[in-house]
């Protein structure tokens, strides 16, 4: 089985998410197919927002689990947790490790309109405190971290001392949520380290495949788009396939000179689009 512990060059990885839970699963291991092949250090999961211990989530778990043992690959399970109950946390942490998979991303998640949070965890970091709590070292929790700051926060240097505070309950490992423009990344690392998160943090990187997407994205996360992609998106908006290879060759772009200032590693947001995550794997698989 493969490791993503003690490598000693970038991390190259892709997130995927599970059908809705009124489609066939065949969709997934069919781009599951063709994303192991590609030999990534992992792959994690998602969980649908406002997910439940018996709906969304359980396809998150046969995922995760199907990618540790029948693609052999590490599998990370994401688990937001402001709509679970404490028990919901522990009942997961039990199949996930009966599945053999050992690592999880632990997020607050979003809020949902007209579903009202649970009252057990509130922040990230109590779902952290509560897995070190209650399983020890047997998972290794990933979290999330904000180049540009949490739309919530109200400036980036609150927003890192919240980020310590999760880090300090028990992370290991971060992964960034997606940016356009890396001059942002590098701002938020330096101050990262500045403020003692020794932890290794890996770069989010999502290809622009179309205009609406983005601006979706764009619209939740409050990522910048830069002058110079504006153009782009401008420029081929009403031309699909052209805006596609123009977003791979952006997010290539952007991971080219992430390596060179030699980056933990590359999370791709992949949205289950294989032929993406193959071009790009095929551009920059000799740099890592």
């Amino acid at each position: 089985m493969p490791t993503i512990d003690n490598q000693n060059r970038a991390i190259f990885s892709f997130e995927i998410f599970p059908p809705k839970r009124d489609m066939s699963m065949d969709t997934i291991y069919r781009t599951l197919d063709e994303l192991t092949d590609l030999e990534p250090d992992f792959i994690s999961v998602t969980c649908g927002a406002g997910g439940s211990a018996d709906g969304s989530n359980r396809r998150t778990i046969e995922v995760a689990s199907a990618i540790q043992n029948k693609y052999h690959r590490v599998g990370i399970a994401h688990l937001p947790c402001i709509h679970f109950t404490r028990n919901d946390v522990l009942t997961m942490l039990d199949e996930l490790e009966t599945n053999g998979v050992k690592k999880i991303l632990a997020l607050r998640g979003d809020r949902v309109p007209d579903l009202t949070p649970k009252e057990d965890f509130h922040h990230a970091s109590d779902l952290v405190a509560f897995i070190r709590e209650h399983a020890g070292d047997r998972f290794q929790i990933f979290a999330a971290c904000y180049p540009e700051g949490h739309t919530e926060a109200p400036d980036l240097d609150t927003d890192i001392q919240n980020l310590r505070r999760k880090v300090d309950a028990g992370v290991d490992r971060l992964i960034s949520q997606l940016f356009f423009d890396n001059e942002f990344f590098y701002e938020f690392l330096n101050k990262a380290r500045k403020a003692g998160i020794t932890v290794p943090v890996e770069a989010g990187i999502m290809p622009v495949t179309n205009k609406k997407q983005i601006e979706r994205m764009v619209t939740l996360c409050g990522a910048t788009l830069p002058r110079k992609f504006q153009r782009v998106l401008a420029k081929y908006e009403s031309q699909p396939e052209a805006l596609r290879e123009a977003g791979i060759a952006f997010a290539t772009e952007q991971i080219v000179d992430l390596l060179a200032h030699g980056v933990d590693g590359i999370h791709l947001y992949t949205m289950n689009n294989s032929y993406i995550a193959r071009k790009i794997s095929d551009s920059i698989r000799t740099l890592l």
